[in-house]
């Protein structure tokens, strides 16, 4: 009986150092432990419309409610935001200071070596601001260029100062400001008729309750998209290198999220339109360059 229950207790001891073995070689992934606890930490910067925290200290934006709602089909409830200086969203992901980055970050080359992105959600070009109603209906580059009449603003040695450069506005008609603020208060004088910004900046400056009686130019067709200028930027969430495959699971859900509508509705609260819907793209495709 003894040696009955001394071979038992062998059995037992190996078959738990068998055990310890196989979780010795397989930890668990940031994947598993988002699933199992529910809860995933993103990285924001506190930058609208990205991602920030709202007057009562709550954290919103297109990005995290972005992610909110991917994650939520997933079980994944509870989203925890940390706010870091953008500069060092990446260097703190890649300390584990949280999961993934939802903070407006553009896909690049050099960004497409430090992490993981996920496919594409927004189709960020150049946008424009007019007064209300658009009263010299302007709806491009070319507009502008092909009507002197028209006063253009645009930020001294800025993207969209070379794109419309690139589509033929003539530099001495554009008007030079070295901020955001000076160009829209020209435009809120009538100055100038058009000022032009990223789309993010736009949806930004729209989003302050104390700017009144201008508007978005919609559609409006920027260089990048007539032939000129630089290729179009696409914005997307940031995953560790080694969590891939809780990124893949991101974009089925993303896939969802553009399909049903819900994207959609995401874009229109924070103030982007139809023309930042983001094509049909792999962040692969993006990062390879054939975006």
């Amino acid at each position: 009986m003894a040696i009955k229950r001394a071979n038992i207790k062998i059995a037992f001891l190996a078959t738990s150092a068998l055990i310890a073995a196989t979780l010795a070689g397989h930890a668990e992934t940031t994947r598993e432990r988002v699933l199992r606890e529910g809860t995933i930490v993103i990285g924001i910067s506190n930058g609208s419309p990205w991602g920030y925290r709202d007057a009562s200290g709550q954290p919103v934006g297109f990005h995290p409610d972005l992610v909110r709602a991917a994650f939520a089909r997933l079980g994944v409830n509870k989203v925890e935001m940390v706010v870091t200086e953008f500069g060092a969203l990446i260097p703190a992901l890649t300390a584990n200071r949280f999961d993934a980055i939802a903070a407006g970050l553009y896909i690049s080359p050099e960004r497409c070596q430090l992490v993981a992105f996920s496919d594409p959600d927004l189709k960020l070009a150049d946008a424009a601001l007019v007064a209300k109603g658009n009263p010299k209906n302007v709806h491009s580059y070319s507009d502008v260029a092909s009507d002197p009449g028209v006063k253009f603003g645009v930020g001294r040695g800025s993207t969209t100062a070379k794109n419309a450069s690139a589509a033929g506005v003539p530099e001495d008609r554009m008007q030079l400001f070295p901020d955001i603020q000076s160009n829209v208060s020209a435009l809120l004088t009538g100055r100038i008729d058009v000022a032009a910004f990223s789309a993010p900046t736009v949806a930004r400056i729209l989003s302050d309750a104390n700017i009144i009686g201008l508007e978005r130019v919609v559609p409006f067709q920027g260089a990048s998209q007539q032939g000129g200028g630089d290729r179009l930027s696409y914005s997307a969430v940031a995953f560790r290198k080694q969590d891939s495959d809780l990124r893949d699971l991101y974009n089925t859900k993303l896939r969802e999220l553009k399909s049903d509508g819900t994207l959609a509705k995401i874009m229109t609260k924070y103030g982007f339109s139809d023309d930042e819907k983001a094509p049909d793209l792999s962040s692969d495709q993006v990062c390879g360059g054939s975006g």
